[in-house]
């Protein structure tokens, strides 16, 4: 028997076994419920045997439990018993945390997920604490991601967001006492080169943070 990693995202959802190299996928999108989640997910994974299923989620997520309905996709998530719906263990955590799990090497690391909004979790010594900065406060009464998620790019410019990109991962940098940063998320690729003391994340570490979720 395996792992099953669910990767849940406002425009797919993404599945990988343990052990496979082969990442399949499926749309999800804003009127996604829980309920057809589970069945994409069955009819995705149809050949696929597994005991055990980590779950990466884009809202706040604390002791496995969804503390808030997303806001890129449907309704129904807070409560929502997944373990019994997929009839096995269930792990949930939240998806920027599980991609953070699979980045991580040691020390205290902060990542940071350039995508629509701005994903973040702390990692120090293996324990993993997810975070919710996008939303604080930053400039103008403007939140974090309001400058450096997808809607800061298209109203700033590339020039102007890779500038803020910068001024905001050190100063997160500097507040957590964090060794390094990890940049993740679709929007990295905008990046012509990284600020100091951060280095490149990649999505599929989102699988590998699925895997790692089991042995804490």
């Amino acid at each position: 028997m395996a792992i099953l990693v669910i990767d849940v995202g406002g425009t797919h959802l993404k599945f990988r076994l343990q052990d496979r190299e082969e990442v399949r996928k499926t749309p999800s999108g804003a009127q996604m419920t829980p309920h057809e989640m589970i069945e994409k997910v069955r009819a995705e994974t149809a050949d696929w045997t597994y005991d055990r299923v980590a779950i990466g989620f884009p809202a706040p997520v604390n002791e496995g439990t969804i503390q808030k309905e997303p806001v890129n996709l449907g309704t129904g998530w807070v409560g929502f018993d997944f373990a019994a719906a997929l009839g096995c263990e269930v792990k949930l955590i939240n998806d920027a945390a599980m991609q953070a799990l699979g980045s991580y090497e040691g020390g205290r690391m902060l990542f940071l997920g350039l995508g629509t909004g701005l994903g973040t979790a702390m990692i120090s010594n293996r324990l993993v604490l997810p975070l919710e900065l996008g939303h604080l406060p930053y400039r103008k009464g403007k939140s974090f991601e309001e400058y450096v998620g997808q809607a800061g790019m298209k109203r700033l410019g590339r020039r102007k967001w890779i500038q803020y990109v910068f001024d905001v991962a050190e100063r997160l940098r500097a507040a957590f006492i964090a060794d390094y940063v990890v940049l993740g998320g679709g929007n990295v690729k905008k990046l012509d080169e990284l600020p100091p003391f951060c280095r490149l994340g990649d999505n599929r570490n989102a699988f590998l943070g699925g895997l790692r979720l089991w042995d804490l």
